[in-house]
């Protein structure tokens, strides 16, 4: 039932929805027009009734008081055939008694008319019409008097006590009818208030009907032309056959159209190319871009903050609010300040804007900066929304960490000779006198290597920095053995002293390599003295070079140039970390000092060679550097691929591994 209800509403609201005003104000003048006339009606008509009530109740009193003056010696006597022949003779000359009905002190109905005596004794409907209060006798003297519903209308019934020589003999209950004059009153005035009631709404149905031929259709008419001009449609026309101020009208907004139809064809390409050069403008910024509304909707989104925001799996959020959207850890930050911005009365520190720095963890570990900025009307008075810039920092951020941890690191390693420098320098000045030659040579001895030390380091801390600077440097046509023939040249005399056997192996008529003469030596001369450093006496160090092919990837042949050592290798858990700055493998060993820069300085001269360097090791067994140079195309002869046996543990691809094969 509720639901029927609910949907007779529902059809009446849109019913009503599809009137005009002036439709719907007709309809609720009329509404109010029948509703006054038909409670002026209802009054005069209930005014008339109660006038007839009162009427007929006091008739009904003064003919029961009659009535009962001459029943009550009939009654106190007992002749009842009297008493019948005088009510019969009463009853028959008068039309406004319904019925009689005499009952006893009991309440015992004895006599009624116009029922029969089977009637008067059985009907439970006769007895209830004289059911009177208990202590009516005792109480009440004069005629009581109610009214009851009956189809031929209300029946007034009066109760009327028979009393003789003081002494309740009974009571005489009489009907009385309504009176017919008034009856036919109210039935006049109803009948019209139905014709007035029906007069209204037929001329306001008429009134209406002609309203829709005359007026609403134009108006529908042009309502549909003005949603079409606003919706860009500017070809839109009306042609109705109407004269007087609708036609005028009609006329003025055909001449609009055409208006606004040559102007859109003049500018709209204009129009649209500014819009395109502010959407590229906007979509092609390094910084992600988001305009919302006052009610936090997006009304804009660039490329760059979808993908900050990992909003590019998702549909369009344009429209939706943006806080449903948001990382979660933005939306903590963010939604606080940003409704105090859409407010119009930000505290006094977002006045100017907010700027906030945040990590997003997904879908990658980013660190960003979000501006925000409240954008006002051309008046600036109302706030009309808030732009959100967000900048990833990432970058900027590992930098001033790497920074901060390089100086650290480099203060650290500075300290530590400058700190044994200064100490044995201060022991010779202040008790050289008390010192022996033999022990004044070792502390100057000592101060010698750690000043040796401390140019190592300041060298390998400046070869860093000009490599990571923008420096370019020349690449031309190298041939390998010329960088390892001068390099094993360098280390041969250390090799010797430490009895470590140092050789190389360079395959014949190697083609030239792309590279830099000075790096490729640096380079060698690194991974060289490594070797020396981790090889006990009577180990090896070997260079090789020889040709290989990557059949794996569409690049031209390469040269691969490998380092061996059989020192004491690197833990699998240092692999990880030995490229990294100030990391020294002797930290762990506590057997030889470095710098720790000498393999990061490796890696980096390797990558500007654009390639990466590579390694093998087992402790206690030895350990293999390796990294590929490319060929210079105009001199490339064929090349047989070599047999190789080594995979290694630190490239996921199917690279070749070094040629010689570590003995396990």
């Amino acid at each position: 039932m509720l639901a029927l209800l609910q949907k007779i509403k529902a059809i009446i609201a849109r019913w009503w929805s599809e009137f005009t005003l002036q439709t719907r104000l007709m309809a609720a003048a009329t509404l109010v027009v029948s509703l006054l006339m038909s409670g002026l009606t209802f009054w005069a008509v209930n005014s008339i009734q109660q006038d007839a009530r009162l009427n007929d109740t006091r008739f009904g009193r003064d003919l029961g008081l009659l009535l009962a003056a001459n029943a009550s010696p009939l009654v106190s006597n007992g002749d009842r055939t009297e008493l019948a022949r005088f009510s019969h003779s009463f009853y028959s000359n008068t039309s406004n008694v319904r019925y009689m009905l005499y009952a006893d002190s009991e309440g015992e109905i004895f006599f009624g008319i116009p029922f029969s005596e089977s009637e008067v004794q059985n009907s439970l409907m006769i007895r209830r019409r004289i059911q009177l209060p208990d202590n009516y006798a005792q109480d009440l003297d004069a005629p009581m008097v109610r009214q009851h519903l009956t189809p031929d209308g209300e029946v007034t019934d009066v109760f009327v006590p028979l009393n003789y020589d003081n002494q309740y003999l009974g009571v005489l209950a009489i009907g009385i009818n309504p009176n017919p004059t008034v009856v036919n009153s109210s039935h006049l005035t109803r009948d019209v208030t139905i014709a007035v009631f029906v007069s209204i709404w037929v001329m306001v149905i008429l009134g209406a009907v002609f309203n829709a031929l005359t007026i609403t259709q134009p108006i529908k008419e042009l309502l549909v032309g003005v949603k079409n001009i606003a919706a860009g449609n500017f070809k839109q026309r009306i042609d109705l056959p109407l004269g007087g101020e609708l036609a005028e009208l009609i006329l003025n907004f055909n001449e609009m159209a055409q208006r606004l139809e040559s102007y859109d064809e003049q500018n709209i390409e204009e129009l649209t190319a500014e819009k395109a050069k502010l959407e590229t403008l906007v979509s092609t910024i390094a910084d992600g871009a988001v305009l919302l509304d006052t009610d936090m909707r997006v009304i804009l989104v660039n490329p760059t903050a979808q993908k900050l925001l990992d909003w590019e799996d998702r549909k369009s959020v344009v429209g939706e609010n943006a806080l449903y959207h948001l990382p979660d850890a933005i939306k903590v930050e963010l939604t606080r300040p940003l409704y105090q911005l859409a407010s119009g009365s930000p505290p006094a520190e977002y006045r100017d804007g907010a700027e906030f720095r945040l990590v997003l963890p997904d879908p990658s570990n980013r660190t960003v900066r979000i501006l925000l900025t409240t954008v006002y009307d051309q008046y600036r008075e109302s706030v009309k929304g808030i732009a959100i810039t967000i900048q990833d920092i990432t970058r900027e951020v590992e930098l001033n960490e790497a920074k901060s941890q390089f100086i650290s690191n480099v203060s650290h390693e500075l300290r530590t000779p400058l700190f044994n420098i200064k100490s044995f320098i201060e022991t010779l000045h202040e008790y050289g006198e008390n010192l022996s030659e033999q022990e004044k040579r070792e502390f100057l001895d000592t101060a010698n290597r750690e000043t040796d030390r401390l140019t190592r380091l300041v060298n390998d801390v400046l070869d860093l920095s000009r490599l990571e600077s923008n420096k370019r440097y020349s690449f031309e046509p190298v041939y390998i053995n010329q960088p390892i023939e001068q390099t094993i040249r360098t280390h041969q005399l250390n090799a010797r002293d430490k009895g470590i056997e140092l050789v190389h192996d360079v395959a014949p008529n190697l083609p030239p390599v792309v590279g830099n003469y000075d790096l490729l030596v640096q380079v060698l001369s690194n991974l060289i003295g490594n070797g020396l450093k981790f090889t006990q006496p009577g180990g090896k160090v070997i260079v090789r070079a020889y040709s290989v092919e990557l059949s794996t990837h569409p690049t031209p042949p390469a040269i691969r140039i490998e380092v061996t050592d059989t020192g004491i290798g690197i833990d699998p858990e240092d692999q990880k970390a030995i490229f990294d700055r100030f990391f020294r493998v002797e930290n762990r060993v506590h057997t030889l000092e470095g710098t720790g820069l000498g393999l990061s300085i490796v890696q980096n001269i390797i990558q500007k060679h654009h390639s990466e360097v590579h390694l093998i090791s087992e402790v206690g067994v030895g350990t293999t550097f390796w990294f590929d140079l490319q060929i210079h195309q105009e001199e490339s002869p064929a090349i047989a691929v070599p047999a190789l046996t080594l995979q290694p543990s630190t490239q996921e691809d199917a690279t070749p591994s070094p040629k010689d094969e570590i003995t396990l």
